[in-house]
């Protein structure tokens, strides 16, 4: 059937590319690879989500497994309660994708995701011949919901080691999964709080708005005099900022600010922080001049999860947004993160401009993707083929600098990254290196 899972999960157009019959057959195929027979679903919000919850029950129930519906639940909630709780997770999420997409992710009973051999298994298993009887649909949200989530939201608050009250912070919640929790939590919080986008009606989620689109938070925030603003993604696992001067904080300013104050504080385990290939060199050279080093994975924070774990190191994360605390979390989540940083901002006694600036400095880059004809399979040899464009662009540069060139895990085009010292270069060879692969791609 050609389903295959991506960087996070499976996801595609619903009720096209990814239909109520497939996710049936993925949860099937799903509860027999982990033999595991006991499960919560949790939505983010969007008009697809609720009959892919009930396709997903669908096909629990077909493999023998039972099943609880949370309703609209941030991933980071449903990791929490499967690790709590000893039960897997499922959510139904397109991240940060508009509403017409949507997709599955599932979280073990440790919480955490499955493994690339787990993930081959139910591929295997998904050309197999299935046959689920569908139900009513009539899903509804189990009397114990609130139990778990107060499990998760419980996790947040003790994350809390200073007094906000003095604080303004404006959320931006993408009309997302964060709607239903965070306005709560960060009013609990103290701080003085303004909320945006948190009426999800099913087909707004990420439009113009959350961690894809932070104009209208930013000018939220400067019009307000705020000092911050939090950004989330559709289903609340990652969030960026932007500061009291209307600057975005992204995920590497976050992951400096972190590193340094868990040094700071001698937190931070073997004084190592994990990103990936995609965290700016500004980045890396703060590391270096704060004494850090820098584990360095593959794009997906199942890698930097991987990481974490076996190595027992404190912090790791993505330019994303996506960051991740493994002593408090399974995985990234916007909400922590924010706490993390108001906190961070309090030990600092200035403001976020300032602390962000003192963290790092970020070396100018440009992202750009280039469509392929063809689908995922021939990325590996289309790699190999505009390598040499690559090598040839990179020495374009007079001083630091570099060209990153990736296939997508979800799509068939490749992502391109150039970034340097000298913003001028940067954009030459950035429009070098895609007129070169273009014209490869052709021949």
């Amino acid at each position: 059937m050609g389903l295959k899972f991506g960087t996070d999960g499976v996801r595609g157009l619903a009720h096209s590319e990814l239909t109520s019959k497939l996710v049936s057959k993925l949860a099937f195929a799903t509860s027999k690879a982990i033999d595991v027979k006991e499960f919560v679903i949790g939505t983010d919000g969007r008009e697809s989500g609720h009959d892919f919850a009930s396709a997903l029950a669908d096909g629990l129930k077909a493999a023998g497994a039972k099943s609880q519906y949370l309703g609209i639940v941030p991933t980071p909630g449903i990791a929490h309660i499967a690790s709590e709780f000893k039960i897997a997770g499922a959510v139904i999420s397109a991240s940060h994708n508009h509403a017409e997409y949507n997709g599955v992710k599932f979280f073990l009973p440790n919480g955490q995701k499955l493994s690339d051999e787990t993930q081959k298994e139910i591929e295997t298993l998904l050309d197999k011949r299935i046959s689920i009887p569908p139900s009513d649909g009539n899903l509804e949200i189990s009397a114990d919901s609130q139990i778990y989530l107060k499990s998760w939201v419980n996790v947040l608050k003790a994350s809390v080691q200073n007094d906000f009250q003095d604080l303004s912070i404006i959320i931006d919640c993408a009309n997302g999964a964060a709607s239903n929790i965070a306005p709560q939590l960060f009013k609990d919080l103290g701080v003085d709080l303004t909320v945006m986008h948190s009426e999800p009606n099913g087909k707004n989620i990420n439009r113009n708005s959350g961690s894809t689109d932070m104009s209208s938070l930013r000018d939220v925030v400067k019009e307000l005099n705020a000092d911050l603003g939090l950004a989330f993604d559709g289903d609340a696992d990652r969030v960026l900022a932007i500061d009291n001067e209307g600057s975005t904080i992204d995920g590497d300013y976050l992951m400096a600010i972190f590193a340094r104050d868990l040094k700071q504080r001698e937190k931070l385990r073997d004084d190592t922080v994990v990103a990936t290939v995609m965290a700016n060199m500004g980045f890396h050279e703060a590391m270096e001049s704060a004494g850090i080093t820098i584990h360095t994975t593959a794009v997906g924070d199942r890698n930097i999860l991987k990481a974490l774990r076996e190595n027992k190191w404190s912090l790791g994360g993505e330019q994303s947004g996506h960051i991740i605390f493994p002593e408090q979390a399974r995985t990234g989540d916007g909400l922590l993160t924010g706490i993390h940083l108001l906190n961070c901002l309090k030990r600092s006694q200035g403001r976020l401009a300032e602390l962000a600036r003192s963290s790092m400095r970020k070396f100018p880059q440009v992202l750009h993707s280039v469509q392929l004809k063809d689908q995922l399979g021939n990325q590996k040899l289309i790699l190999e083929e505009v390598q040499p464009f690559i090598v040839e662009a990179e020495s374009i540069f007079t001083k630091q600098g570099r060209v990153l060139v990736r296939p997508s895990g979800t799509e068939p085009i490749l992502r391109i990254m150039v970034e340097g010292e000298v913003e001028s270069e940067v954009h030459h060879v950035a429009n070098e290196v895609i007129e070169s692969i273009k014209q490869a791609l052709k021949s």
